[in-house]
């Protein structure tokens, strides 16, 4: 049986190796068959465990976000990449970075670089939305409000003690537009 057909069914997301054993469930050796398409190139390899489809393929694969979300969890994406995705920032992000619960870590795959920084529990939760970045991809992401709070919670050495201080700091290092900062829910950043 073809991996490619055998494989559309779980495309929406990176296949963990619990998906890649259900859908090599007929060979007799599934880990040799999983090496082989590595090697082949139908199958990238993101991380011990964790795949993606190859460019050898005609599968969709998956948005990066997502892959955030799969490599180092749980997590969400926050931080400059999100201040990014939402237009309060006008620098491009080269790395993904991503909020999570475990130990702050960067990993660098064949796929980009990401970034995950330690937020406590009850921090944690609050803010993330489901949003959908392509057909039946999913991921998690900080609303616009919680990822200028990870952004500022996050800055080592930053202490806003004025108004000027704050402005200096949004306006000037992270360079966010007053129009971007007026389209901020108040409710949310006071909760």
């Amino acid at each position: 049986m073809d991996f490619r057909y055998l494989a559309k069914q779980f495309n929406n997301a990176p296949f963990t190796r619990q998906v890649m054993l259900d859908i090599l469930k007929d060979y007799k050796r599934p880990n040799d068959k999983i090496s082989e398409l590595i090697k082949s190139g139908d199958l990238i390899l993101l991380k011990r465990g964790l795949y993606m489809p190859g460019s050898n393929t005609d599968l969709t694969t998956p948005e990066p976000f997502l892959i955030a979300n799969y490599l180092w969890g749980p997590s969400y994406i926050s931080l400059e990449t999100a201040l990014s995705y939402w237009g309060l920032i006008p620098e491009r992000v080269f790395e993904i970075s991503s909020v999570t619960m475990k130990l702050s870590k960067k990993i660098k795959t064949s796929v980009g670089r990401f970034a995950y920084r330690f937020m406590p529990s009850p921090y944690y939760s609050f803010g993330i939305r489901s949003v959908e970045l392509a057909s039946r991809q999913v991921a998690l992401v900080a609303t616009p409000e919680k990822a200028l709070c990870d952004k500022i919670i996050s800055t080592a050495g930053l202490t806003l003690r004025s108004i000027t201080q704050t402005s200096n700091f949004l306006m000037e290092d992270l360079r966010i537009d007053r129009e971007g900062l007026q389209k901020l829910n108040l409710k949310e950043l006071n909760s």
